[in-house]
């Protein structure tokens, strides 16, 4: 392991500060357009939650998917803390299957964020609409859930460009010492 100078422990907490800033000034401009205009429009907390899990440890993808829930029930008007939950352990799951099995590419990304935002689409309709046993209940699914869930993995596109700016820019990089590259070559 290499001891870092304290000039490099300066730039990697300037860093680290200012990326954390970063994200979270996008969660708050993803919650205002999220609570503006129209009813049909995309969830674009969960995809950003999922992109800032993939690049970062356990507690931080855990505590933005918490935040990003807790947000998504004030913007969506559901029960507090109901996808505060779900995203918090999606988070969590994404990030360590991203740090074991799976690798930092965008079509990853897009099939994880098409897979967890039909799951919370479809829980969301089963749990406020389908075990109500409405009349045409099946309309609401194919004209709003569906559309809401197209428009979240196209919006997705736009903020996995974002968050990667954003990590490419202010995310640490782990530097090998002569010894170690030695080692890794032979």
């Amino acid at each position: 392991m290499r001891i870092r100078t304290s000039h490099e422990r300066r730039i990697l907490r300037f860093k680290t500060v200012t990326r954390w800033i970063l994200y979270y000034v996008l969660i708050i401009f993803s919650f205002t357009l999220m609570t503006s205009g129209t009813f049909l429009k995309p969830v674009l907390l969960l995809p950003l939650a999922l992109a800032i899990a993939i690049g970062n440890d356990l507690m931080g993808a855990a505590f933005t998917g918490a935040f990003c829930g807790m947000l998504i029930d004030i913007a969506c008007g559901r029960l507090f803390g109901y996808n505060a939950v779900l995203l918090t352990v999606f988070c969590v799951g994404v990030s360590l299957a991203f740090d074991i099995y799976l690798r930092s590419r965008f079509i990853n990304y897009l099939w994880v964020t098409a897979v967890v935002a039909y799951i919370q689409c479809w829980l969301d309709y089963t749990f406020y609409y389908g075990i109500w046993n409405y009349e045409n209940v099946e309309m609401i699914y194919h004209n709003v859930t569906l559309k809401v869930w197209v428009y979240t993995i196209i919006s997705a596109v736009f903020i996995y460009l974002l968050v990667k700016l954003i990590n490419h820019f202010l995310m640490p990089r782990a530097h090998l010492t002569i010894e170690e590259a030695i080692k890794t070559t032979n």
